[in-house]
């Protein structure tokens, strides 16, 4: 069974490797089911496209909180037809999110830290979870520019607890370089982040920023930087 230490082992020899070397590392090593959780971004979609081109056994998924921009529906749609995959999609539950919106507001998210992360926790990270129970590992495209949060974040982590694996290829990858991938492939992507949202999620709690602004201040700006998570990718996860 895979541990800490075999964790620790790996991020070592993997260090200087490319992120489609790190994928080839991944799936010669972690048997048992993989999946990608992909939010539609152009690290997602850059890290699908390298899974795809390797023609591992991977299945793909994504959230849909019932808050989503449209373009990122279609942005679903453009990607399952390039690659010719089937991206499933996780819902919240109905009565969770029924009773936190009957019991606090439709838009309580603005009210508080608390809330909006009990909003996060209901419409993400609870149907994520629960999909991730019988899998052997997940593939994020997070990135340590991406903010503060992020910044120590291992290639490969572990939730020691559950034996989950986290493996995140693109880690060392800056926003350009994502860019140029993404264009010199004819990736499909989202493009609202050629509008300014260069870091995707639900609509009110999104808005556009300029190029020289933190990557993530336009997630729950009226929030402090060190909150700019969903929950998703804090407590080893």
């Amino acid at each position: 069974m895979t541990n800490k230490v075999s964790i620790d082992n790996w991020n070592k020899e993997t260090a200087k490797l490319k992120p489609e070397q790190i994928i080839e590392f991944a799936f010669g090593n972690i048997e048992g089911p993989i999946t990608m959780a992909t939010s539609l971004s152009i690290e997602d979609q850059y890290l699908l496209y390298l899974i795809n081109k390797g023609g591992y056994n991977c299945s793909y998924f994504t959230l849909d909180t019932g808050r989503l921009p449209q373009e990122t529906y279609d942005t679903i749609k453009a990607t399952e037809a390039h690659f010719g995959i089937k991206i499933q999609v996780l819902f919240p539950d109905k009565k969770e999110v029924e009773t936190l919106v009957n019991e606090h507001g439709i838009n309580c998210f603005y009210d508080s830290l608390e809330l909006r992360k009990a909003c996060c926790n209901i419409r993400k990270t609870k149907p994520m979870l629960s999909f991730l129970e019988n899998k052997a590992a997940w593939f994020t495209g997070i990135r340590r520019e991406q903010s503060i949060t992020r910044l120590n974040i291992p290639v490969f982590d572990i939730n020691e607890s559950t034996g989950l694996i986290k493996i995140s290829p693109l880690v060392d990858m800056f926003e350009n370089e994502v860019w140029a991938e993404i264009e010199k492939n004819k990736i499909p992507y989202n493009p609202l982040q050629k509008q300014g949202y260069r870091s995707l999620g639900c609509l009110p709690c999104t808005r556009p920023i300029g190029a020289n602004d933190e990557f993530r201040s336009g997630r729950w700006w009226w929030e402090d930087a060190e909150n700019k998570e969903c929950g998703i990718h804090k407590n080893n996860v």
